[in-house]
């Protein structure tokens, strides 16, 4: 059996967590039920840029637009690891210090390798 504090700890948490679950299920039952189902022709009209279509929105993509994103995710998980980094370079030796020059050296070497293999230039 449990401890009794292990339940007082917890039982707030529980309780949020169901009053959450509960109103998550009231307001989708509540969009459900009260929204106007019949469309008319203004909300079926065309909203992103302003004209109809002329392509059919399932054909393939350049492989540059994953590329761009991939590279994207790279750079933007690498200042991701420099804030934490940040925060405690003073508490840090070093050996901290360097560690991460070779980690941001590393990165600066595969940004110049994609740079000159033409990963960046769009035609």
């Amino acid at each position: 059996m449990l401890p009794s504090t292990f339940h007082s700890e917890y039982f707030a948490a529980l309780v949020f967590l169901g009053v959450a679950f509960g109103f998550s299920i009231l307001f989708v039952a509540a969009n459900f039920l009260l929204s106007p189902k019949a469309p008319y022709g203004e909300k079926l009209s065309a909203y992103e840029c302003g004209f109809e279509s002329f392509e059919d929105s399932r054909r393939r993509f350049d492989i540059r637009f994953y590329l761009i994103t991939l590279l994207f995710i790279v750079f933007d998980l690498e200042v991701a690891f420099l804030f934490p980094w940040a925060l405690a370079l003073r508490d840090l030796s070093l050996v901290g210090f360097w560690s991460m020059m070779a980690f941001l050296g590393i990165l600066c070497i595969g940004f110049l390798y994609e740079w000159r293999k033409g990963a960046l230039d769009w035609e």
